[in-house]
């Protein structure tokens, strides 16, 4: 990590532009790495280096810029010598953020949002950034912070002013493979269930060196017969995937790994990324075989950057081992290999086609659809998108046979399911459970008293009350994607949790959907008025009919489920909204004298409307 940061207004090195352009081949799709390169030598992209990199890829400096607009985590000017990325999610807020927050600035001399006038520090607010069983979190300058106080962040700051080094200041590291010498992160794994299937017994290789005796259809028959459906939220079968990818027209197919996991509340896959790096590629090598792809591109996201040197060096010695490249395990033209693809912060890359986008150098918006990604994805070419924990899975189904899979779960949603749980519990952490455990079931694993709300799959999924604890989570009842949280009888749901979540969803849009982009707005205005008791019925009635228009009307699951945190919180918790509306008339009353008297007071005249 570079510490030194320009704060003047050209940053360009000609010299070091041209080694990173040529690093990457002059190649225009590989943009995004290097403006990540770019960024992380001087904290920003000053207009000089837009210009030569335009230049030198052949791409407008609109190109360029619009790329560069759509991420949290370039920027055009300085944001520090040391860079304070604070989670401000729900959790985080839960957990004391703004306590932090405070802190830093006091301590800073500066304001979120800004950078001290000496270009020491920069204060920034960000989305959830994987940390949720740690709160409240930062990164600064790319490492990981957890369980900061308003102590911890002034002790930062003097260290900052200091001359640290930001690696410096960690002063102990997590456990697992957060403790290599290659990760040396404080992160901890907060691993409190093991299943059988992604962090059960497992020597890397073994499925890879059984393809010497199967066929790709028979790896395919396998999958398809085990049932498994994606892991990422949608439940899509994943065999079918699969088959459709193959069948499509083109003899070069890609395998894409989806290690984008934004929606707040969920931190699985980092836990799985960080234990069991070789189970993630051999699962794409699998696909690999099944679907006669070559290369596979893992798409990591940002906030998990400390893990990229360690995942590489995973790949390396899988190379070694002959478990990628040419010929793999031994097997007559079994060649496939992985490279990693770095996000930059956006939530919605999350949907597989933005993903693709990303992947390709621009702004991660969805693209339209038909066709589907197994017919023209990745640079045009057939490509299956699995998340991170559906690709473990696969390679103990193929392991272990379809039938052992089916074993666990229920009939429709078989095999195991990992879960990021954190809130208001006495044990946050991740579990891999087997489909089928009820919300009740799940709150005693971990501990929850006088639990009031638990939000199912994110703020895109659904808010729940009591009456519903009795449910299963499964594909056929609660289908997730892992993010569990929950809260307690002492939060305010509206205030703390529905209100925080939209904004979230009008911070992340990518804009290119009329009611995305503008509804959300109106949404969250009138959202805000009933919070704050001068809302009336006609406004309750607005959220529910606008909300509702919000699926049908958007392309990607974003702005479908956008509105999702103020549907379900009316449906379960109408009773909250009801208790703060007043009626029309105390509304629409109108007080001269209140209304002018901030002005009055700052001439110092006193108003009298009956001269």
């Amino acid at each position: 990590m570079e510490e030194k940061k320009s704060t003047s207004n050209d940053c360009c090195d000609q010299s070091f532009l041209v080694s990173v352009i040529e690093k990457y081949q002059k190649d225009p799709t590989r943009l995004m790495d290097i403006l990540i390169d770019v960024q992380k030598k001087y904290g920003y992209v000053c207009g000089d280096c837009i210009k030569a990199i335009a230049k030198s890829l052949g791409l407008s400096e609109v190109d360029v810029k619009q790329t560069m607009s759509f991420y949290h985590f370039f920027s055009c000017k300085a944001t520090g010598k040391y860079a304070v990325y604070l989670n401000d999610s729900v959790v985080a807020c839960m957990m004391g953020r703004d306590e932090v927050a405070k802190a830093f600035e006091e301590a800073a001399g500066c304001k979120f949002d800004g950078v001290t006038s000496d270009g020491l520090i920069g204060l920034h607010n960000t989305a959830c950034i994987g940390m949720n069983d740690q709160e409240p979190a930062a990164i600064i300058n790319g490492v990981v912070f957890t369980k900061l106080n308003a102590a911890k962040a002034k002790e930062l700051v003097s260290a900052f002013k200091a001359g640290k080094k930001v690696e410096d200041l960690v002063t102990s590291v997590g456990d697992g493979n957060n403790a290599s010498q290659i990760v040396k992160s404080m992160v901890v794994n907060n691993l409190k269930k093991k299943g059988q299937v992604v962090f059960g017994d497992y020597k890397a290789g073994t499925t890879l060196k059984k393809f010497a005796g199967m066929t790709s259809d028979q790896v395919l028959a396998e999958v398809k017969d085990s049932g498994i459906r994606g892991r990422g939220g949608a439940g899509f079968p994943t065999g079918m995937k699969w088959e459709f990818c193959k069948k499509a027209a083109g003899s070069e197919k890609i395998v894409l790994c989806n290690a984008d996991e934004g929606e707040p509340g969920t931190f699985k896959d980092r836990v799985i990324l960080t234990e069991v790096p070789k189970l993630i590629f051999e699962g794409m090598a699998t696909c690999g075989y099944a679907i006669g792809a070559k290369q596979g591109i893992l798409y990591l996201r940002a906030e998990y950057t400390y893990l990229k040197a360690y995942l590489e060096n995973a790949l390396a010695e899988l190379r070694k081992d002959n478990l990628l490249g040419k010929n793999i395990a031994g097997k007559a033209g079994f060649d496939f290999d992985i490279r990693i693809q770095m996000g930059a912060g956006a939530y919605v890359c999350g949907e597989e086609s933005a993903l693709i986008e990303s992947a390709e150098g621009k702004r991660g918006e969805p693209r339209n659809r038909p066709p589907f990604p197994a017919q023209k994805g990745y640079l045009g070419l057939p490509t299956v998108i699995n998340n991170v924990e559906t690709l473990c899975q696969v390679v103990r189904i193929v392991e272990k046979g379809a039938a052992w899979y089916k074993t666990m779960g229920t009939k429709d949603s078989t095999g195991t399911k990992v879960l990021s749980i954190s809130g208001d519990c006495k044990n946050p952490g991740v579990y891999e459970i087997e489909w089928g455990m009820s919300i009740k079931q799940m709150l005693e694993m971990v501990g929850a008293e006088n639990t009031q709300v638990v939000q199912v799959a994110g703020p895109s999924g659904a808010l729940i009350s009591s009456a519903e604890f009795d449910r299963k989570i499964a594909n056929e009842d609660f289908g997730t994607g892992g993010a569990m949280i929950v809260i307690g009888k002492n939060r305010d749901i509206l205030k703390d949790v529905v209100v925080k979540f939209t904004h979230f969803f009008i911070d992340e849009s990518c804009g290119s959907c009329v009611p995305c982009r503008a509804l959300t707005i109106s949404l969250k205005n009138t959202l805000e008025k009933i919070v704050a008791g001068k809302g009336t019925k006609a406004d309750l009635a607005n959220l529910e009919k606008w909300a509702k228009t919000m699926k049908p009307l958007n392309r990607c699951g974003l702005g479908q489920t956008a509105a999702n945190p103020i549907l379900t919180s009316i449906k379960n918790f109408r009773d909250k909204y009801e208790k703060l509306l007043v009626e029309d008339s105390a509304i629409y009353k109108f007080d001269m004298n209140a209304s002018v008297k901030e002005s009055c007071d700052f001439v110092k005249r006193v108003p009298n409307y009956h001269e």
